[in-house]
Formats: structure tokens, C-alpha cells, sequence
């Protein structure tokens, strides 16, 4: 089951901030839960991982936060193109199982600015 996902822009702007919500996380019945622990990674579509931002640890909730900024927004000759996927991983338990596997994204695209170097 998806999660709902919120973001401030889904468009942000070169090296500007984009605060992203994951939440509530929801089981394989679509019941709230609270993962036993959450990491995530920010990588261009190419899987190339932006900013060294892969597998950052999160204080797991019923929501999960992940606030990008600076160079996570950047754009760089580096990068297939200005799009990037935003990947929550988090482990949780259930009436069906324990340590389950649960994962959601959000995929946006950097907005590019004059002059920004």
C-alpha cells in the first residue's frame, strides 16, 4: 500500500530547500504503522546517487521528514538530468510478519537557475 507523500514544491529550485513528508506509513492492509527503523537515498534517474545521500538513517515515526538542500538540489554535468527520485526504505511489523520491507518515492525534477554555478 502507498503512502501518502507531501512536499512543499515537487519542483524545487537549484540549491534552494524541498521538505518532503512520508506519511502515514501504511502496512501491506493499509493500516498506520511505525517502522522499526527508516533510511533513505536521493539519486538522479540514472541511479547515480546525488550528494553522497544513500542510505541516510531516520528517526522512524508514523511520518518521516527528509529535508533536502544545497547540494542535494544541484545541478551538476554528473547527473543524467535534472530529475531524482527520493527512496524511503523502512522495515516494520504487522499482523502478517515481522521486520517486513516497506518502501515509497517521489520523484521530482531540480528547476534550473540563471546564474546559479
Amino acid at each position: 500500500m502507498p503512502t501518502t507523500i507531501t512536499a512543499v514544491s515537487d519542483q524545487p529550485l537549484e540549491e534552494g530547500v524541498l521538505a518532503v513528508t512520508f506519511g502515514p506509513l501504511v502496512d501491506e492492509t493499509g493500516a498506520a504503522v511505525t517502522p522499526t527503523s527508516a533510511t533513505w537515498t536521493l539519486a538522479d534517474r540514472a541511479g547515480n546517487v546525488v550528494n553522497s545521500r544513500t542510505g541516510v538513517s531516520v528517526t522512524p515515526g508514523s511520518s518521516i521528514t527528509v529535508l533536502l538542500s544545497g547540494a542535494d538540489l544541484q545541478i551538476a554535468d554528473t547527473f543524467l538530468d535534472n530529475r531524482r527520485e527520493l527512496l524511503l526504505e523502512f522495515v516494520y511489523d504487522s499482523s502478517l510478519g515481522s521486520n517486513l520491507p516497506g518502501k515509497d518515492a517521489l520523484y521530482f525534477e531540480v528547476q534550473p537557475l540563471a546564474g546559479v554555478t
